[in-house]
């Protein structure tokens, strides 16, 4: 960079600070400043013209000002003429003030670009640098349009010098983070690769940096960058700190490219070159063994250095997760921190470690230090390196050492931090179940979670410790013996009356033999506590006493008068009130025969995914799916079975077989009134909750999915109830679907409720349900304006010749939908033979007078007829051989568009509905699913295979049915889903 000469010391300037710091108030700094720009004002208006020198002194002064935080309203054009100058200290100053002071929108941005193209054109370093570095201070996309296609053409020509190359690596970087699609993917990609093997050290930081980032989105395109990166990187680890030594800090050479080297690494698989990653296991093995080597400088900065590059190879291995060896002496490394007087060490070793244990590889090595990490939960001081210690100890927990780990965090729990107490009361749950053997151990730790930190167990975790127990009739006895001795308790938490109230309420008659814990001895017990607690927990209490009624008919009398009572008949909550009314006169009214039915034991819940879990997955981000589910699951552990959230009711849960979807209830009316504001106008769609409204009669809906079974051959449309129109017959005067249609429709491949639709006019929500052949969906049309629709008809087209492959009849709405209403069509869906293409929803209405149309594709797809279909592995592999022909086969390799969580994956799967088989596959990373697509003419049997490779973020799909063109369908849809 040019010298400064000793004129341009600008001695008014220095004059000027000088007085502002002399300012005695606020009051005399605005005074001094005023009298400036007064005087700058004066000169620039002034009829003389000013030489550059001044020009820059007063534009310097200008910027001073306007750092010490008064606004600038001139001296922009002065500015931009310095630009213009020959002598660098000049355009220095200009290029400062535009960078700090002129924004995107400027009037002078085309006089800046001007400026900044002809210095880029001047083939002077030092005039191009400048510009590069304006540009990538104001970042505008102004500036990004007019530069993006000429910065990479600097960036590779030959001629460029290194501090130019640098230079625009980093404007490039810039400009792509702040508009991806301004720049250019061409030719300059793979040339820009090989400035990796540039003489200039600084030339291949920015590279690296550069090509990080732009990688990530297109990572074909850079492939070839590994091996250069992995030369460079075994270059700079081989040698001596006096190789570099422009280069070389504290001893450790070029610390900082290393690591964006092993960074820019971690953005690709293994390499399959078997010559490259021998380099590079080399290379690591290199890094690993110098962390053991004496330290060559006790300086900090040294220690900093060396250990950034050791964490970053660290997790380089980690993402290779291919070498034992090189994960066990990661592993060891690590242990070694965990007793380092450095905090800051110490926490990146829990944090690395973690990851390491959800390796089949190294997570024996890291139990090894179990021992070290319980040490640090109890004694460390930062709460941070805490909560990493209580992570790590929830990564590193299997059957052997569970009871160990859940005991040491259930002592820690007395004693942690307010602000991680209720993750670790999570993960102290989900590991109990997990990993629970004997379930009277899972029911006393949850039993003490709830007596530890009962202010901390959220719903979730005493919900799922009531799905356990009614799930398992060997541990029901004891959790009723079990709470029963907790409730004695004189201070008692009120989640532990909720379990309490709940258990006993269900299976409290198994203990009532023991004189100690008879009938009135458990009502009293729990009436005692009544008082105590909230309103919730009184109405599930309420719930409890009606059972009992049930359960023990001794204790009839004395509930009776409990409910009664003028505080409950006249309690001012109305729940209270209506339970207490309503609980009252089923006891009185009621025969013993219908009190038992009403009252029966709740059946197991449904298996779902824990909802602890998903809880956790909430708490820690969206990132943490994959180290949450912890991939090392023992085959031998099954997840104890629960699902939905329990409450006590006085109505048994409905069978498997029955509506899961709440849609049995009667719907509203076809135009339901208007809300009371607009808001919210649809039904919660999403919710497995009943439909609003229910009337008190069976309609023929109800009928219809009451009996939703495999249609008699005779008349299969004769289970169709209260004929409608049916769908038009092809697309006569309809417009085409919008252009997101397509989208729209992928969403509801693996689901059956949510919003299909929405604009500022109208909402449109799906709820539906399938079984066999038949399916029936609610559509809820929502106005979303406070102007009544006229003329609202919607319509279902089947085009081309798919009438005759599914029959959808559907039920007239109202022709009028007020302001904010919203309003209900049924539609009855029969699957006749197999069909690769939607019907349309045709919506039309006359919105202020003007005529509003829309089609959508009807989210039905040749998957909703599945028949999960469960088989062994004999007899999967026997079909899947019987299936070999080449056009019964359709296999797709493609990119995943989603992180790939194998929680997720398995939900998608699951809704896309088919079976999924599990022992079937060697690999236990893969995923096999059967299944049956039942029609009237025919049934089409599926088997898939879907393949994730989570180093490559690919998949692999490969599906195979009787149809040819329903194996290639299939593949495609379930193909986009990931």
């Amino acid at each position: 960079m040019p010298a400064v000469s000793k004129g341009d010391g600008m001695r008014g300037l220095a004059v000027f600070i000088s007085d502002i710091r002399n300012c005695k108030s606020k009051e005399a700094e605005i005074k001094r400043i005023n009298k400036e720009l007064a005087n700058i004002r004066s000169k620039f208006k002034g009829d003389k013209a000013l030489d550059g020198y001044s020009k820059k002194k007063y534009v310097c002064k200008l910027l001073f000002i306007f750092l010490l935080g008064h606004d600038i309203d001139f001296g922009h054009m002065e500015a931009v003429n310095l630009l213009s100058s020959n002598k660098y200290t000049e355009k220095q100053i200009g290029y400062l003030f535009i960078s700090v002071l002129v924004n995107s929108n400027s009037e002078l941005i085309r006089l800046i670009n001007n400026a900044i193209k002809n210095d880029l054109a001047s083939r002077n370093p030092t005039f191009m640098c400048l510009a590069l570095h304006c540009i990538a201070n104001v970042g505008s996309r102004e500036m990004g349009e007019a530069f993006a296609a000429d910065i990479p053409r600097i960036l590779v020509a030959g001629d460029s010098m290194d501090s130019v190359k640098q230079s625009a690596a980093l404007c490039l970087l810039r400009l792509y983070k702040a508009s991806p699609d301004l720049v250019p993917m061409g030719e300059w990609t793979a040339r820009v690769v090989h400035l990796l093997n540039d003489q200039h050290m600084g030339v291949v930081t920015a590279a690296v940096s550069l090509i990080t980032c732009l990688c990530k989105k297109n990572p074909d395109d850079f492939k070839t960058c590994v091996s250069l990166a992995v030369s460079r990187l075994s270059r700079i680890v081989s040698s001596a700190s006096t190789d570099l030594q422009d280069y070389t800090y504290y001893f450790v050479p070029a610390p900082w490219l290393s690591v964006k080297l092993l960074r820019l690494l971690q953005c690709y698989p293994p390499p399959e070159d078997a010559a490259v990653k021998g380099r590079l296991v080399e290379c690591l093995e290199t890094v690993l063994n110098k962390a053991q080597e004496p330290p060559k400088s006790k300086k900090v900065q040294h220690s900093n250095a060396k250990n950034a590059i050791l964490f970053e190879t660290i997790s380089l291995i980690i993402h290779y997760d291919s070498e034992p060896n090189l994960l066990v002496r990661a592993c060891n490394q690590l242990g070694q921190f965990l007793q380092h007087r450095e905090t800051n060490l110490r926490y990146l070793a829990l944090e690395s470690m973690c990851t390491l244990a959800s390796s089949e590889f190294s997570h024996e090595a890291v139990k090894t230090h179990i021992d070290t990490v319980i040490n640090a939960l109890k004694t460390e001081r930062d709460v941070s390196v805490r909560q990493r210690a209580a992570d790590l100890l929830y990564a590193m927990c299997d059957r052997s050492n569970a009871k160990q780990i859940v005991s040491e965090m259930l002592r820690y729990l007395e004693t942690a931090d307010y602000a991680i107490r209720e993750e670790i009361v999570l993960k102290v749950a989900i590991l109990a179940e997990k990993y629970a053997v004997d379930y009277s151990w899972y029911v006393d730790t949850i039993l003490n979670l709830i007596r530890i930190a009962g202010d901390y167990v959220s719903e979730e975790v005493w919900y799922r410790v009531l799905q356990i127990v009614t799930n398992r009739d060997d541990v029901q006895g004891y959790a009723a013996k079990t709470v029963f001795e907790a409730l004695q308790a004189p201070a008692c938490h009120e989640n532990m009356v909720k379990v309490g109230g709940y258990i006993l309420g269900e299976f409290g008659n198994l203990i009532a033999g023991d004189p100690r814990s008879s009938p009135p001895v458990q009502f009293s017990l729990l009436h005692s506590k009544f008082h105590l607690c909230s309103v919730a927990t009184r109405a599930l209490l309420l719930s409890t006493y009606i059972k009992f009624i049930n359960l023990f008919p001794e204790t009839k009398a004395t509930i009776q008068g409990v409910l009664r009572a003028g505080s409950q008949l006249r309690n001012a909550d109305v729940e209270l009130q209506q339970r207490a009314v309503e609980y009252l006169t089923l006891s009185s009214v009621a025969s013993t025969d219908v009190l038992a039915t009403v009252l029966e034991e709740m059946p197991p819940f449904p298996e779902r995914e824990s909802s602890i879990l998903a809880k956790l997955k909430r708490k820690k981000g969206p990132g943490a799916g994959s180290a949450l589910d912890d991939g090392r699951r023992d085959p031998s552990s099954s997840d104890i079975n629960g699902g939905v959230e329990p409450t006590p009711s006085t109505v048994s849960t409905p069978s498997p077989s029955a509506d899961l979807l709440g849609l049995r209830a009667a719907p509203p009316p076809a135009a339901a009134s208007a809300p009371s504001g607009t808001g919210n106008l649809l039904v919660d769609v999403s919710s497995d909750g009943p439909a609003p409204q229910p009337s008190l009669g069976p309609t023929p809906e109800e009928a219809f999915l009451s009996e939703l079974e495999p249609p008699a051959p005779e008349s299969p449309m004769a289970l169709l109830a209260d004929p409608a129109p049916a769908a038009d017959s092809g697309p006569e005067d309809i417009g085409p679907p919008i252009p997101e249609a397509d989208e729209l429709l992928n969403k509801f491949v693996c689901k059956n409720n949510g919003v299909l639709f929405e604009n500022q006019l109208l909402q449109i929500g799906v709820k539906s349900e399938f079984r066999q052949n038949l399916g029936r969906m609610y559509l809820f049309y929502g106005n979303k304006t406070s102007v009544q629709f006229q003329n609202f008809s919607p319509s279902v087209v089947h085009p081309g010749d798919l009438q005759t492959q599914l029959a959808v009849q559907t039920k007239r709405v109202a022709a009028q939908v007020d302001g904010g209403a919203q309003v209900q069509q049924v539609l009855n869906i029969e699957c006749l033979r197999d069909f690769l293409a939607p019907p349309f929803l045709s919506v039309r209405f006359r919105y202020g007078g003007a005529p509003q149309s829309l089609t959508l594709k009807l989210p039905v797809t040749i998957n909703k007829f599945f028949q999960p279909t469960e088989m062994a592995a004999q007899d999967f592999f026997q079909r899947w051989k019987q299936l070999s022909l080449p056009q019964q086969e359709a296999q797709k390799i493609f990119k995943a568009n989603h992180p790939m969580d194998p929680e997720v994956t398995k939900a998608k799967l699951l809704g896309f509905g088919s079976a999924l088989l599990d022992n079937v596959d060697p690999n236990p990373e893969n995923f096999v699913g059967a299944g049956i697509i039942q029609t009237k003419a025919l049934q089409v049997g599926c088997l898939l295979r879907l393949e994730p490779n989570a180093q490559a973020q690919m998949y692999r799909l490969t599906l195979r049915t009787s149809k040819e063109p329903v194996s290639r369908h299939l593949c495609e849809l379930l193909a986009q889903q990931f």
